[in-house]
């Protein structure tokens, strides 16, 4: 596996507009530069990723390198052969944050074409009448000829090294250096889907569908049992009683996921007939069912929840059960809204002996 990925993440995001950086931006639930690591590392092809920015960023995972990067996206780009050039890689794939959607079918079928050339770059065309402004004079152009190019791009490193670390000029991708020297590149057919975000409209440009789910729970409370809500132990003298930690929020959002997802309910993977389930933390139970979202590609877009009790009085652990909901989840807070309501001292739960929660959850599927 002697293939590297370049990431390039270093871009000022002129104009993108925004206090955060575009690389940087929530984009279905995560760093917008994130999409590109997680598939990179999916994919299995590459034995490191080197992730260029000029932001201080802390990644867990070890085939991650992070380096500092230029001024301009070449700069960047040099930058990061020099840093491998001592690692015997063979094949060095690099790619723009700007487009989180290729696929990893697109990297599989790049890696395909390296073996008999030692540049591959994936394109699309044009359905636009397009034009070409030359000297003042606008030429009409054949649109089935023009190469709308993306990346990642891909190349044999000696030969990407060495046309690199002699540029001095811009370029705007590592195609353009094969070019302008008069080497091979092979092109072939990239994807619609693999659009650059440049603006922040084109956060909104991907086609999704938009299911719904509804979650609820109910369980008593029992005296000298720690009480778990949202994953985090909340100080009181009773816990809620059940086969594992009890804990309401969890469940009725486990249960709305599932609801969105169509896929039964929380009885269906954990049922209370089984031991091995006995005293599990609800927060272990709600891991397989994130897992169930991001490999299907879907993502939350909104979280509401109602706690219904008359005590605790959830106003005082409301931030930091959103949080804990959020780190979990891999969601923004600012998609979690979480209510406190009481019964007036109706019933069950009126009279302190129960908690209660209700969950409707959206989660969008992008194409």
């Amino acid at each position: 596996m002697s293939n590297c990925f370049i990431l390039l993440a270093a871009g000022k995001s002129k104009r993108f507009k925004s206090n955060t950086l575009k690389q940087f931006t929530n984009y279905k639930n995560i760093p917008l530069f994130m999409h590109s690591i997680d598939k990179a590392i999916k994919s299995n092809l590459f034995k490191n990723i080197v992730l260029v920015t000029n932001n201080k960023i802390k990644l867990k995972n070890k085939k991650v390198k992070i380096i500092k990067g230029g001024k301009e996206r070449y700069q960047s780009s040099q930058k990061a052969l020099e840093y491998i050039k001592n690692k015997k890689f063979k094949y060095v794939f690099i790619h723009d944050a700007a487009r989180p959607n290729f696929s990893i079918n697109l990297l599989k079928n790049l890696k395909k074409h390296l073996k008999k050339n030692k540049a591959v770059v994936p394109y699309i065309n044009t359905d636009n009448s397009t034009k070409y402004n030359y000297r003042n004079k606008v030429i009409n152009l054949r649109r089935e000829k023009v190469l709308l190019t993306q990346t990642p791009q891909c190349f044999e490193f000696k030969t990407l090294y060495n046309l690199s670390k002699n540029n001095n000029n811009l370029v705007t991708d590592e195609a353009t250096l094969f070019l302008n020297n008069n080497k091979k590149i092979k092109f072939i057919k990239g994807e619609e889907t693999n659009i650059k975000i440049t603006k922040q409209s084109d956060l909104h440009k991907s086609p999704m569908k938009t299911f719904y789910g509804i979650g609820f729970d109910i369980h008593r409370l029992i005296k000298n049992k720690k009480l778990y809500l949202g994953g985090i132990k909340i100080p009181y003298h009773s816990g809620l009683k059940g086969h594992s930690d009890g804990d309401v929020i969890l469940h009725s959002i486990i249960d709305a996921l599932l609801g969105a997802l169509r896929k039964k309910d929380i009885g269906s993977l954990y049922p209370s007939s089984k031991n091995k389930f006995k005293n599990i933390r609800s927060l272990k139970m709600l891991v397989p069912v994130i897992s169930i979202l991001k490999d299907n590609n879907f993502y939350i877009n909104n979280l509401d929840i109602n706690l219904i009790c008359e005590k605790p009085k959830i106003s005082k652990y409301r931030n930091k059960i959103i949080n804990s909901l959020s780190k979990l989840m891999y969601i923004d807070n600012n998609i979690i809204n979480l209510k406190g309501k009481t019964v007036e001292k109706l019933g069950l739960i009126g009279k302190e002996n129960a908690i209660a929660c209700e969950a409707i959850v959206s989660i969008n599927k992008y194409e």
